[in-house]
């Protein structure tokens, strides 16, 4: 899940476990760290099961319903409901809809549509957040090459990971890749550090930019990455719902997210779904 704070709905009165918020930047202990291998696993499952099962004809609040069951089966409870008031277990968002779209019964999946899963599992203290894309049925040549620029950005960030690089590197190698292929980058969300809180410390972004401490990596960090690319204008505007975000043009948007723990020598994804 991709928010900025100034982008948040009123806020309802928080569960306990969102009231516990942490300064500064994290890092995690060897426990720790077994734990979010957890919690990241169950997320991984629960994305690579839908991903398998979606086809047109099925509705988002079908997927949102498998996954909340699938997420409460292993163990954990899902990180998004309720969270600021959001009413469901994953964000389900329809071609434009750039972020945050709420599923919903009546929005039924067809074939060229490009939908993008995002979810999150809290797992014995721990989150694990993590997003696909997927082309229900055969989608639209841009459409392709979108969804395939976004999942490539993602790990040309992840790339750049390791203790003793910086968050710009991060930024940087998903920008250029993004940019060469003629696509534009939604800098009005960004990824962030993930952990005992859904978003932590520091701001994970995906474009260049000097506003926010261009953070030096260490080992033992936990960084949810997550590009949005869409095929047009960069700018969003939210919906009447006050959470789904959408192009601004009506272009189509894709995104991909994994949860990335930081290591002296490189990166571990923790959200790999080809090791569930």
């Amino acid at each position: 899940m991709n928010i900025l704070s100034n982008l948040l709905p009123q806020q309802p009165a928080q569960s306990q476990r969102q009231k516990k918020q942490r300064r500064g930047i994290e890092i995690k202990s060897p426990r720790e760290i077994e734990i979010m291998r957890q919690s990241a696993k169950i997320v991984a499952t629960v994305l690579k099961e839908i991903s398998e099962m979606v086809q047109p004809g099925m509705t988002t609040a079908d997927l949102d319903a498998y996954a909340e069951k699938r997420i409460r089966e292993m163990d954990a409870t899902p990180s998004f409901k309720g969270y600021h008031g959001f009413p469901a277990s994953i964000c389900a968002s329809v071609n434009n809809e750039v972020v945050h779209g709420i599923p919903n019964p009546k929005k039924v999946l067809k074939t060229g549509d490009v939908l993008k899963v995002d979810t999150g599992a809290f797992h014995q203290g721990f989150h694990g957040d993590s997003c696909i894309t997927i082309a229900i049925g055969e989608v639209s040549p841009t459409a392709t090459k979108l969804i395939r620029v976004a999942e490539e950005s993602l790990y040309k960030g992840i790339e750049q990971v390791k203790a003793g690089n910086y968050l710009m590197d991060i930024a940087g190698a998903i920008q250029d890749h993004v940019e060469a292929n003629g696509f534009t980058i939604v800098e009005d969300f960004t990824g962030h550090g993930v952990g005992r809180n859904l978003h932590e410390e520091p701001s994970v972004f995906n474009f260049r930019t000097r506003e926010m401490p261009n953070v030096k990596l260490r080992a033992g960090m936990t960084l949810a990455i997550e590009p949005i690319l869409n095929a047009g204008s960069r700018f969003t505007r939210i919906l009447a719902d006050r959470w789904t975000a959408v192009t601004v043009d009506n272009a189509l948007s894709a995104q991909f997210e994994h949860t990335v723990l930081v290591t002296e020598s490189g990166y571990e994804i923790l959200t790999d779904r080809s090791l569930v």
